[in-house]
């Protein structure tokens, strides 16, 4: 048995802890899930990246005076380790705020490539930024206690205090499921037809997720080598500045980098500097489904963007955007004629095959065989 979402959400709400804010996690999938749908929507908010969140988590603190809970997965401490630090630090302005962390790759509990070291060193982190922390797994007895612990001592020492989740901690929480526009293609529908377009000479970066997961698997089913796909299993939000740096060191070739909707959102500013140098070997792809699929199909913001308007404004020369499966064969082609830096959306719908498996080659096996590719 775990804990189930709404117990620890009550304690929380009794304890006038009402904002909530973050990232979504696989981990804390059950709980976001609970809270989005017991609290109004201007008072849970997905933000960007996880600073964002600490940012805005302050912002509602000096606003009102109240507590709120800020949630991410452990691979995102990295983006809010500065305003945790420079922000809301005892040192600093000393902010109060809980923040709950799924903690990926736990020593002794598998976990894909990009978990381990920051799960090995998740504690040594935590106590070397001075944040006091709790750990929660589905076995606690006294859960509300340390739920009203953490509570009390953020306040009393007016700084953040973490509370470290273990896998599986949650019981399951039910929400009817969402409706899908069944007209639109799957990505890995779309993955297949992007695949069988590209030279073969082509560089191609592949954002964190399930999509580097499908391109695999695509790879393998077509007997296709893997040595021209870099994908990138961590570092979320970063594949187009892989792909882009990429683009400079090697001038002559297409560089495509193969996006996602949350990926692209969570570093923003990237297309920023693309569209300043304007690489004209670099094609980016954003594969749009408007969630962020790999860790419980939360929504991100995009559904609000105009991508297609965004991008130009950023400077890219071409932009396409394309929903419809028969047309995206022809939109490719254009795409891949184009002078660069291009940009192409494509709209699908949420959703992949239950049998998706995992990469089975070591990511740096997978950097060597990409390096030697590029020397060719």
């Amino acid at each position: 048995m775990g804990i189930s979402p709404v117990d620890f959400y009550s304690c929380l709400a009794d304890h006038n802890v009402i904002f909530f804010t973050g990232v979504p996690d696989s981990l804390l999938k059950e709980f976001c899930l609970c809270v989005d749908d017991k609290v109004p929507k201007e008072r849970h908010v997905i933000t960007a990246n996880e600073g964002n969140a600490v940012a805005m988590a302050a912002g509602y603190h000096l606003g009102t005076g109240k507590l709120p809970l800020v949630y991410m997965q452990n691979s995102g401490l990295g983006n809010a380790v500065n305003p945790l630090l420079s922000l809301c630090d005892p040192d600093v302005y000393s902010i109060p705020m809980l923040i709950m962390i799924g903690w990926r790759g736990e020593p002794g509990f598998p976990d894909e490539p990009q978990h381990v070291k920051q799960g090995k060193i998740q504690l040594e982190l935590l106590e070397t930024m001075d944040i006091p922390y709790v750990v929660i797994s589905k076995d606690e007895r006294n859960i509300k206690q340390k739920i009203t612990t953490g509570i009390e001592q953020t306040i009393k020492e007016n700084r953040p205090f973490v509370f470290l989740i273990k896998r599986g901690t949650f019981e399951k929480y039910r929400i009817p499921e969402p409706i899908i526009d069944n007209s639109l293609m799957t990505r890995e529908e779309s993955l297949e037809t992007i695949l069988s377009q590209l030279p073969n000479d082509c560089i191609i970066v592949s954002t964190t997720g399930l999509t580097s997961r499908e391109i695999f698997e695509i790879r393998e089913k077509n007997r296709e080598p893997h040595f021209r796909d870099f994908l990138t299993v961590g570092s979320m939000g970063h594949c187009s500045s892989i792909a882009h740096g990429i683009s400079i060191a090697q001038p002559n070739r297409q560089v495509i980098c193969i996006d996602g909707d949350g990926s692209l959102i969570m570093h923003m500013g990237s297309l920023s500097t693309v569209g300043k140098l304007k690489p004209p070997n670099f094609f980016h792809v954003l594969i749009n489904n408007y969630v962020h699929e790999s860790v419980g199909g939360q929504e991100t913001s995009a559904k609000f963007i105009d991508m297609v308007n965004l991008v130009k404004s950023n400077g890219y020369r071409s932009v396409f955007s394309v929903e419809d499966g028969s047309r995206l064969k022809s939109q490719l082609e254009d795409f891949l004629k184009s002078n660069g830096p291009c940009f192409l959306e494509i709209r699908v719908r949420p959703g992949s095959r239950n049998d998706l498996g995992r990469p089975t080659v070591k990511p740096v096996d997978n950097k060597i065989a990409f390096m030697d590719f590029l020397k060719k």
